[in-house]
């Protein structure tokens, strides 16, 4: 592991350490020390809810860097991210199929958010199963992408004919969710989260060492014994599971599984493709625990914050992609 790449992560850790520390004791009311661990005080239920935003931040900044890393290594696209499978629209589809059509059905607070959370990642599991049979028909990776494009795009058709025949307080419970929650997620969610998390990690784990040969080319990769097949099952699996089990539990929080991975490269581009995904989760984190400082000083939703930021990272990347092809 080289000097400069100990020292970015160095700084990096340092930055989240600070980040984390502000996103406590970030909102209206102002918490002791002792408030975090004293169940008899009386800020004790805000200090949870605040300590579940930090983890469901870190969460986020691992899992949705690492979705947009893979799909970038494997389809060789600085702009592929998680959302180019379709996993995140199809979520957002199922989320707005339960919330249309649920108006009628008389549960429990809790149990709204966990049938919303599991709508949506039943939806996103069903596509992957899709896009794995489909996935054997397509030998070119190109196809996928148009696979995902076009799924996209019909799941946003069918969304806004949902939302122009919703009463209004549908409407507004889906756009609520779709900005992005990052305060009302409770504990046992993210304990669920925390599984789907760690299976996707382990799944992106098995596929790092084939991505290194698969950015050699096709016949490189096959010369060194990489199963191109299986490897395109493995990142259909490890990053729809990441993207889709966030998306569910957050809302559909968007673009920073392009940017990240882009300035990770920025920053440090390492030979060890090892680095580079250790780096994009360390810098995921860090940015995700800032945005959520962000969102409750300026009270705007965590989506729009990403947006704000995301949109225009990805057109000065295009803008200088297409500099770079025409010098």
């Amino acid at each position: 592991m080289s000097k400069n790449f100990k020292i970015l992560s160095l700084i990096l850790t340092i930055v989240i350490l600070i980040s984390i520390v502000l996103n406590l004791n970030t909102g209206f009311i102002n918490l002791n020390f002792s408030d975090f661990f004293s169940s008899n005080s009386s800020n004790f239920d805000i200090a949870q809810l605040r300590v579940n935003r930090v983890i469901i931040m870190l969460l986020a900044g691992i899992s949705i860097p690492t979705s947009g890393f893979l799909l970038q290594e494997y389809f060789q696209n600085p702009l592929a991210g998680p959302s180019v499978l379709g996993i995140t629209s199809v979520a957002s589809l199922s989320v707005a199929f339960y919330i249309f059509f649920s108006q009628s059905w008389v549960l429990p607070d809790f149990l709204q958010n966990s049938f919303l959370s599991i709508t949506a990642i039943a939806g996103s599991l069903i596509l992957m199963l899709v896009l794995l049979l489909f996935s054997r028909k397509f030998q070119d990776k190109s196809f996928i992408i148009i696979f995902g494009f076009l799924v996209s795009a019909l799941a946003g058709a069918i969304v806004s004919i949902l939302q122009f025949y919703a009463e209004n307080q549908s409407l507004k419970n889906y756009v609520l969710w779709s900005f992005g929650a990052n305060n009302q997620v409770s504990f046992s969610q993210i304990l669920v989260l925390f599984v789907l998390i760690f299976l996707g990690l382990f799944l992106s784990l098995k596929s790092i060492k084939p991505l290194i040969g698969n950015s050699l080319g096709t016949s490189y990769a096959q010369s060194f014994g990489v199963n191109l097949k299986h490897l395109k099952y493995l990142i259909i699996l490890a990053s729809s599971l990441l993207s889709a089990s966030i998306t569910a539990f957050l809302g559909p929080v968007l673009f920073i599984g392009i940017v990240v991975p882009h300035f990770s490269r920025l920053l440090y581009n390492p030979s060890k493709l090892w680095h580079q995904w250790i780096l994009n989760m360390i810098l995921g984190i860090c940015i995700m625990e800032v945005f959520s400082v962000i969102s409750e000083l300026s009270k705007l939703p965590l989506n729009i914050i990403t947006s704000l930021f995301g949109i225009p990272v990805i057109l000065l990347m295009l803008i200088g992609k297409n500099k770079f092809s025409n010098g």
